[in-house]
């Protein structure tokens, strides 16, 4: 019976190695394919026409700073919609809402998660832009806002979900400790419980986030994808063009091993390292902040 147990743990721990090695080997895999088929733009296109301001294939012009521009000035916008409404969210649902509440507004919220990005960019056609360039008196709706807004709504879900997981796992305990010092219960949740669920609300900001720089559909829809560049924050504003729109509008019609080809995916090689370098760093604050607690508990 021993041995049998034993040889069944020996096939788990196996199993679940097997499987944290895979997703580093299916990463690896895939910047490498990236390279492959990116780096020979870096010898087809001058580097100073590669990162010139403007996008226009079709005359060989490449350059690609506005559909950077474009990507960053829309992840922004929607870092400062998702995480104030993300995190107080998440606040409200686990401290202030009562428990019936919590029953009905955590799962609508996941089920928000769950709306096709195309739906929110049809939502985002026919109501949202139409409602800015009105309000704001704009040539046209599809611009960066919209964009932004809408991206923003999309990493909601995520940053709640993720964010009230890691505030309700805090001890009760720790509130009841705050509150019987005399702290009021603002002040138990500003100053204790979300100290306490530091690391778990950044990883739920960083998901959310990484999201958003992916999103492809709702940005190719909204945000008008003119490609120029978004160096002012009046472009804000504006149509602009992201790089994920891009490549999603352009590689079904590109021909493979052209310049345009291998453009495009030199576009997926600067997405892939802008997602890692965001992923690091946060992963490095939530170990740093980690290190600290340890010290403080020692």
């Amino acid at each position: 019976m021993e041995s049998n147990l034993s040889w069944r743990e020996y096939v788990i721990t196996r199993a679940i190695r097997a499987s944290g090695y895979s997703a580093v080997v299916f990463v690896a895999l895939i910047f490498y394919f990236l390279l492959r088929e990116g780096l020979p733009a870096l010898t087809e296109v001058p580097l100073g026409d590669l990162f010139s301001l403007r996008w226009y294939p079709i005359e060989k012009y490449f350059g690609i700073l506005p559909l950077i521009t474009g990507s960053l000035i829309v992840t922004i916008g929607a870092g400062l919609v998702a995480v104030p409404f993300g995190v107080g969210t998440a606040i409200f649902i686990s401290e202030i809402a009562p428990r019936w509440a919590r029953e009905i507004l955590k799962p609508l919220v996941e089920l928000l998660g769950g709306l096709p990005s195309v739906v929110l960019g049809f939502l985002g056609i026919l109501v949202l832009s139409p409602a800015l360039r009105e309000m704001l008196n704009l040539p046209t709706g599809l611009t960066a806002l919209t964009g932004s807004l809408l991206l923003g709504g999309i990493a909601v879900p995520t940053i709640v979900s993720i964010a009230e997981d890691a505030l309700d796992s805090v001890p009760r305990a720790y509130r009841d400790a705050a509150l019987a010092l005399g702290a009021t219960r603002w002040q138990t949740i500003w100053r204790v419980t979300l100290p306490a669920a530091k690391s778990g609300v950044l990883t739920a900001i960083m998901l959310g986030v990484g999201r958003s720089i992916g999103e492809t559909m709702t940005v190719m829809m909204v945000t008008g994808n003119a490609p120029v560049l978004a160096a002012t924050p009046l472009a804000l504003f504006s149509p602009v063009r992201t790089m994920t729109a891009t490549i999603a509008a352009e590689m079904g019609e590109v021909a493979s091993g052209s310049v345009h080809y291998h453009t495009l995916f030199f576009i997926g090689i600067i997405l892939f390292l802008i997602s890692l370098i965001v992923n690091i760093t946060a992963s490095s604050v939530v170990f740093q902040s980690k290190k600290r607690a340890e010290r403080v508990l020692s």
